[in-house]
């Protein structure tokens, strides 16, 4: 039931039989009432005096009158200035509440018919995924699965990018330094160990920048004129040639990281439907860049290199070919998006999970593929997101200075099992349930923290406030259901059965229309998230559905309720409350236990 539609209804009837003028949606302003005064929604009305002729507050005291005679939503009304908080009727609420009850998949939108690709994660094998990547999982992740929670079918994917300088570099040093070693020889992650000759080669090319510094060369030249980057260029340049002995090393390593991510991932939770590579695609990119040249779309400068100029658009003249014949980023993402479309032609949208700082880069991206003729370039969408701080300020892959996810994860589950621990959250639990339970709340910490920021901000990630069972945390919600679960059980062996049977003479408490009253704006939110592409929209909402069912715990009693129709409507609130915190929460990808 959708209670603000039928209450915009009903004011604008009163305010035509009142004033005698018409009133349409856009007019009113219908918004939650303040926690001090009773009702549950609150009209604006100062913008309605124009219409009616009279002050805010006589306005908003002849609707009110009007409305608790004539409405069957209202029970009562109050007036403070020219607001106007509207108290619905208990069979309101409870007509409300059966709607909820009787929906078993709640939560879930109806079919749209749109199809929509949404592509996150999209690493470098030079490395293993670190902080910044568990932000872009979740939140591409999440996004899809409320996409596909208001009714759209959702593909999601990534790009590796599996070729280029960042990973000859790796090459390189594995060759000069590696002495052949291997994951299994050093009992190291593939993608840690590939990781680890990134920072070395970085290592070693600052000490040669150094020495030919030294020897009195600029640094802007020894920075080019580095060995080590000569080496790396040469090696990219046999890669695209497919040199044999080149492309078997650049195959095993590759495969060294993918078993790594692999690992990760599925600590994570998230997966994909559908991977993509780089050195599949950027050949394609080649092409089209080529075409576009023929076509007079770009340009050749004397060096072999090809641009774009974008000078018209307001932007600048953007590589999109080296003089060597070498590809960059760009040129793979012009590839990556046209088979996109091509394998599924279907797709109405096609979402990139990209940090902020690359938005310079997929606003050229878009224009050049309008450029070249497609036009579902202006279907493509960046959600860009904010960085991910650390106190000790920015991270930076090729000198180490990273937070790895691995490592992250397993210091959360670690946190997780001695707060949990501290409290005395896992008596009866046996080992493999405790161990199960550190892993969900550990993961659902970490994952809560970093969704219930919307996305374009900026934020400091700070894993001991996260982890804490009071605030807004991801364990706090996590516990609250657990904690709905155990009356759940206690309900069950009492034999008392959650039921709506008969409500005639049941008197709800303010905390129980308080609830019921969150639990109808699940839907709208899961559609303001959708429409947004935020998660953390319903990070919010779970965390408030929660502090109103801890609100109404505190204040009402359950299992002392004399009144059995009081008795088996509350355990009926209860399981719906906990249905609802175990929908939004898996929007979230955060599972919540039953037992703390």
């Amino acid at each position: 039931m959708d209670i603000k539609q039928t209450l915009t209804k009903d004011i604008s009837s009163a305010f035509s039989a009142l004033f005698s003028t018409g009133l349409e949606a856009k007019d009113m302003a219908i918004q939650p009432t303040r926690r001090e005064f009773n009702g549950s929604h609150t009209l604006v009305c100062f913008p309605l005096a124009r219409l009616s002729k009279k002050g805010p507050e006589q306005t908003a005291e002849a609707l009110g009158s009007y409305l608790k005679e004539n409405s069957s939503l209202v029970k009562a009304y109050n007036v403070v200035k020219g607001f106007l908080n509207l108290e619905l009727t208990n069979e309101t609420w409870l007509k409300v509440f059966r709607s909820i009850i009787s929906t078993d998949d709640y939560g879930q939108l109806p079919t749209s018919g749109k199809e929509m690709m949404v592509e996150y994660s999209s690493p470098n094998t030079n490395k293993p995924l670190h902080l910044g990547h568990l932000r872009n999982n979740f939140l591409g992740w999440s996004v899809a699965e409320i996409l596909q929670a208001t009714g759209h079918k959702v593909h999601k994917v990534q790009i590796i990018n599996d070729r280029g300088i960042h990973i000859c570099k790796s090459m390189v040093a594995w060759l000069r330094y590696g002495e052949g070693e291997t994951p299994a020889s050093s009992g190291k992650k593939g993608d840690k160990l590939v990781g680890d000759y990134y920072v070395m080669f970085d290592q070693h090319y600052r000490e040669e920048i150094a020495e030919l510094e030294a020897g009195g060369m600029k640094k802007e030249v020894a920075e080019k004129e580095a060995p080590i980057l000569k080496e790396a260029q040469a090696l990219l340049l046999k890669w695209e040639q497919k040199d044999p002995e080149i492309y078997k090393l650049w195959e095993q390593m590759n495969q060294w990281v993918y078993a790594g991510f692999e690992a990760t991932y599925e600590q994570m939770g998230v997966d994909f439907d559908k991977l993509y590579y780089e050195s599949d695609t950027y050949l394609l990119g080649k092409d089209e860049v080529l075409k576009g040249v023929e076509e007079g779309v770009f340009y050749k400068k004397e060096d072999g290199s090809v641009w774009v100029d974008l000078t018209d658009e307001g932007l600048d003249q953007k590589l999109l070919l080296r003089a060597d014949g070498t590809s960059v980023y760009m040129t793979q993402d012009i590839g990556t998006a046209i088979l996109r479309f091509r394998d599924f032609p279907g797709i109405s949208r096609q979402i990139y999970t990209v940090g902020n700082e690359q938005e310079y880069h997929f606003k050229v991206l878009f224009i050049i593929l309008e450029k070249l003729g497609y036009s579902w370039a202006k279907e493509c969408y960046h959600l860009s997101y904010g960085m991910v701080d650390l106190p000790s300020g920015k991270m930076k892959s090729r000198e180490g200075i990273v937070v790895d996810a691995d490592d992250l994860m397993q210091e959360m589950m670690d946190t997780a099992e001695e707060h949990t621990k501290e409290l005395g959250k896992i008596e009866g639990l046996s080992d493999d349930q405790a161990t199960h339970l550190y892993y969900n709340l550990g993961l659902g910490a970490l994952k809560y923290f970093l969704l219930k920021v919307d996305p374009k901000k900026r934020m400091l990630f700070d894993p001991n406030e996260s982890i804490q069972f009071q605030g807004h945390t991801g364990p706090f919600i996590q516990y609250t259901h657990a904690r709905i679960s155990a009356i759940l059980r206690k309900s069950s062996q009492l034999g008392i059965e959650p039921s709506l049977d008969s409500t005639e003479g049941l008197e709800l408490h303010p905390t129980e229309r308080d609830i019921i009253n969150t639990m109808n704006d699940f839907e709208s939110k899961i559609k303001e998230a959708a429409e947004s592409y935020s998660p953390d929209v319903i990070g919010q909402y779970v965390y408030d559905l929660a502090k109103e069912y801890n609100r109404f715990y505190q204040e009402v009693s359950i299992f002392n309720e004399e009144n059995e129709l009081a008795l088996r409507f509350r355990v009926a609130l209860s399981a719906v409350t906990a249905r609802i915190i175990k929908k939004a929460m898996g929007l979230l990808g955060i599972n919540v236990p039953d037992r703390m």
